[in-house]
């Protein structure tokens, strides 16, 4: 018997054509060229997505106790098909109206008592958040900047800050003092590249303020995820700022001891936040253009997916992750309360509580939801 080791018998004909015909199949075919292709532009393509810090929060997020989870079954779309993607909304208690910004820069104008809808003035732009407080009218236009209205008259407030122009101005309030707060959810990228800001990962928003007195406007916070909308407390004290991409609301203190001072409010979101608003009534509302999925915590935590996400993006458009969207209710401790959403909303951008009413606006959607509370309400779940 020989000690040499053995060898592998040479393939048989037969294996090799059986080889042959696997390489040639339209399924490894399909397979094997975008799986290269890929590795070769993620290996060209020079954007760098950088790590999140994110390592702290978890999957899927804090709960609120109550809950309805199908509230377009029981709402109301107001303005249907002429109020293009309604950002935000503020409430004129005067007139009975409500006021939205659309994609197409008009600030339209809906009165709650028949649901009409008429144009009120274009900003030439895209506005984002509004404001309104004793006949002051100010907008957060993305491409404009920090504008007022005033007899149908547009005047430019400020469109920079520390020498640093504004590229996509995103939400605004006013103080009972007149002093004006707002964000700039990022001043790297615009409004049509909100894509690339997450899935780059870095901290471009600010948090500002600017005084209608001396004209100055102030830089508060900055290396922000996305700021964007923000609030004022009820004593006036401090403002709640959402940052979109950390899924968290801050409080920053503008007045007393404690002005300057930055802590948490609410951590650990289960939906991507929008804009914030108040109701005068011991509640704060949330609005969640998302709920926080298991694809998006895995791309906020992985730097190399959202390389990937970007690359598919750039060369064949990125599948949209957003899904039942909605609202939640926190109390002034920045406890849930209850949350409000449905698996068929896209991107609610804004949710606000008029009366026995939660109005909702819309980056995508052409409508503003209204649902009555009362009839529709929150159960426990818990």
């Amino acid at each position: 018997m020989s000690n040499s080791a053995p060898h592998s018998a040479p393939p048989t004909q037969r294996q090799h054509q059986q080889q042959q015909r696997l390489w040639r199949s339209p399924l490894v075919f399909s397979v094997m060229v975008p799986l290269m292709a890929a590795v070769f532009l993620y290996q060209l393509d020079s954007f760098q997505p950088a790590h999140m810090p994110v390592d702290g929060l978890s999957y899927p997020g804090v709960k609120a106790p109550k809950r309805n989870d199908r509230i377009l079954q029981g709402a109301e779309l107001l303005g249907l098909g002429v109020l293009p993607g309604p950002e935000d909304i503020v409430y004129d208690s005067r007139l009975n109206v409500i006021y939205t910004g659309c994609e197409d820069g008009w600030i339209k104008r809906v009165t709650l008592n028949d649901s009409v809808v008429e144009n009120w003035i274009n900003t030439g732009g895209r506005p984002l958040g509004l404001a309104l407080r004793d006949n002051e009218f100010v907008v957060a236009d993305a491409y404009k900047g920090l504008l007022k209205i005033n007899a149908n008259e547009i005047e430019l407030l400020t469109d920079e800050a520390e020498s640093q122009k504004f590229k996509l101005t995103d939400a605004v309030e006013i103080a009972e003092d007149g002093m004006i707060y707002f964000t700039d959810a990022s001043y790297k990228y615009d409004v049509s590249e909100v894509n690339w800001d997450f899935l780059e990962g870095k901290p471009f928003g600010r948090l500002l303020s600017f005084d209608p007195v001396t004209k100055n406007t102030k830089l508060l916070l900055h290396h922000l995820y996305f700021a964007n909308g923000v609030t004022i407390s009820p004593d006036q004290t401090f403002l709640v700022f959402c940052e979109t991409f950390m899924r968290r609301c801050s409080k920053y203190y503008i007045k007393g001891k404690e002005a300057g001072h930055l802590e948490k409010f609410i951590e650990n979101l289960p939906g991507i936040p929008d804009n914030i608003h108040y109701d005068g009534e011991g509640l704060y509302w949330i609005a969640f253009a998302s709920e926080f999925t298991r694809q998006l915590d895995l791309m906020f935590r992985y730097p190399f997916i959202r390389k990937f996400a970007g690359i598919l993006y750039k060369y064949m458009g990125l599948t949209r992750l957003m899904k039942n969207a909605g609202v939640m209710a926190v109390d002034l401790e920045g406890k849930p309360v209850a949350h409000y959403q449905d698996p068929g909303l896209p991107m609610i951008s804004s949710g606000i509580k008029i009366g026995d009413n939660l109005y909702c606006g819309s980056l995508f959607n052409s409508y503003i939801l209204r649902l009555d509370l009362n009839k529709h309400p929150a159960v426990e779940t818990m």
